[in-house]
Order: C-alpha cells, then sequence, then structure tokens
C-alpha cells in the first residue's frame, strides 16, 4: 500500500524495554569473554527465555558452534554482530504491504482474541489509512464484548472516520452485510471490519469468523483482500498458537504485532516466522494512533541490537 512508513528512531524508541534486556543481557553475558561450549551453552538458554523460540535457538547456536569450532568466532563480543546477521538473513523476501483490491472498496477484515489490542490496532490501521488520503469506513462487528461497539465509535468519531454499527449481541454478519453495502453505496477507498474478540479456543465463535468472511466475500468479489490477525506481544509464545488456530480457520494474509512496546522479549517476532508461514507486516509500538510501523526485519533487528 505504501503508505506505512517505516521509521528507524521510532522503532528503536518503541523497542526499548526489548533492547535493554534482550541486546543489553546479552551484551552482558558475552562482552570480554572468550568463546567456549559453556558460553555458548549459556547463549542458548538466552535467546529461548526471550522468547526467540526453541527451533531458531538451537538453529542458530548450531550455526554459531559451527563457526566456533573452524575458529571463525573466537570471542563474545564477535557474537552480537553474528547473531544480528544470522536474524536479518532469517526472513526470506515477502510483500509486506497490505494488499488492495483493484475495484474499490478494499475490505481488511481484522481478528484477534480479546485483549490482544484489536480494537485498538483498527483506530491505527484507519488513521494511517486517513492520512494517506483514503477514504475509510469502519464496520464495528464485535457485537459480543461490551463496550467494543462503543469503544469503536469513539475512535471513529476521534478520528473523523465513518462507522457502521449494531446493537450489542446482534449478528456480527448481518453488520459486516451492512457494512459492505454501505461501503459499495458510499464509494470508500477501504472497509475495514473489527471483528468479535475471540479465544482460538471457542469453535463455534471461530465458526461465526468464518461466516462474517463468507458474508463479505458474496457480497464484494474478491474480499476480503486482508485478513490481518493482531497479535499481543507480551503473550509469547502463545501468540503462536493463536495464529496457526486463526490461520487455519479465515486464511490470515498478516500479522499486526501489537504491544510491541510493552514486552522485553521482542524476539517472539523470530519465533513467528519459524512457526507459521505468516508475514507480520504491522507492529504497535505505543497507545497513541500514530504509533503502528510496518515491519521491516532488517530495520527491526537494528533496532533490536542498537545501542
Amino acid at each position: 500500500m505504501g503508505l506505512f512508513k517505516s521509521t528507524f528512531d521510532v522503532i528503536r524508541k518503541g523497542l526499548t524495554r526489548t533492547r535493554e534486556t534482550f541486546a543489553g543481557g546479552l551484551r552482558s553475558l558475552l562482552a570480554g569473554r572468550a568463546l567456549s561450549n559453556d558460553v555458548i551453552d549459556e547463549l542458548e538458554a538466552a535467546l529461548i527465555q526471550a522468547d526467540v523460540g526453541v527451533q531458531t535457538s538451537v538453529r542458530l547456536i548450531e550455526h554459531l558452534r559451527e563457526e566456533f569450532k573452524e575458529g571463525r568466532i573466537k570471542k563474545g563480543d564477535e557474537v552480537l554482530e553474528f547473531l544480528k546477521n544470522e536474524l536479518k538473513s532469517y526472513w526470506p523476501e515477502a510483500d509486506r504491504r497490505i494488499n488492495l483490491a483493484e475495484k474499490k472498496p478494499t475490505v481488511i477484515l481484522v481478528a484477534g482474541i480479546n485483549g490482544s489490542g484489536k480494537t485498538t490496532s483498527v483506530a491505527k490501521i484507519a488513521k494511517n489509512l486517513r492520512d494517506g488520503g483514503q477514504t475509510v469506513l469502519l464496520a464495528a462487528a464485535d457485537t459480543f464484548r461490551a463496550g467494543a461497539v462503543h469503544q469503536l465509535t469513539i475512535w471513529a468519531e476521534r478520528l473523523g472516520v465513518e462507522i457502521i454499527r449494531g446493537q450489542q449481541n446482534a449478528d456480527p454478519a448481518a453488520v459486516a452485510f451492512d457494512a459492505c453495502e454501505a461501503a459499495l453505496a458510499r464509494g470508500v477507498d477501504v472497509l475495514l471490519i473489527d471483528t468479535a474478540g475471540r479465544l482460538h479456543t471457542q469453535h463455534p465463535l471461530m465458526r461465526q469468523l468464518i461466516k462474517i468472511r463468507d458474508v463479505v466475500a458474496r457480497k464484494i468479489p474478491g474480499a476480503p483482500h486482508e485478513v490481518l490477525l493482531v497479535l499481543d506481544a507480551t503473550t509469547g509464545q502463545n501468540a503462536i498458537e493463536q495464529a496457526r488456530q486463526f490461520s487455519q480457520a479465515v486464511d490470515v494474509t498478516g500479522i499486526f504485532l501489537a504491544k510491541l512496546d510493552g514486552t522485553a522479549k521482542g524476539g517472539i517476532v523470530v519465533a513467528i516466522r519459524d512457526a507459521v508461514d505468516i508475514p507480520v507486516k504491522l507492529i504497535g509500538i505505543g497507545e497513541t494512533p500514530d504509533d503502528v510501523e510496518p515491519f521491516n526485519p532488517e530495520t527491526f533487528v537494528d533496532s533490536m541490537f542498537a545501542v
């Protein structure tokens, strides 16, 4: 979409806790020490504790042991640069832009469990789109959670965008249908649908999410053009299971990793890459509508390791 702009300084600030704890902890572990098998064992444990993930940590450590055995890395201080380069090369080339429809409206379906920061993330996306010159219509299809419609309505008023909403406990699919009709009639560029927050283990609610997707698809050809899953970075490894389950249900096309500023374990981005073949497209690094950045692996890794 080209609307979300990546800014190193902004991401660096947003990752302060991760940078200080993750990279700072690694520096404390490695600085001034000769590399040895014992030090490498300690490093492996530190990577796993930072939510990098067991598989990824094992792969990184195996490569490091080879480099150490061949004499190419001898000092702990050299390991940080090794890790930076390894992590940067870990992500394959991928299109991380938000998918656009050839004919408007573009429909973006946003899913996620309660408490993930989903509704706030919807507001962040809406503001960025609006600031980029797009007309945006919000759909408050999270009708089951008390106050959810009210919360999104407040965001709509603050951002100056229109909203379609239903009564509490109304059929979310019906709200989505009405929103599609309104988007077509009003000629808006983007319809952004906030769906009911649900646990990935609640199968009836997951079926309701599938119903919303199907209703949207029947009303607007090719829709939804983007299915974004909001994950709370502070939940660590549990976020990975959510990604698996939601993807099986509604073919998630991208991940919005929220609350990265609130965790000292930014390695969860790496673990997600290892566990599921879903690109992280956006990251939330603060509480205001402006605190959203496109995910760029190289910028992200540089920010994690920045002094």
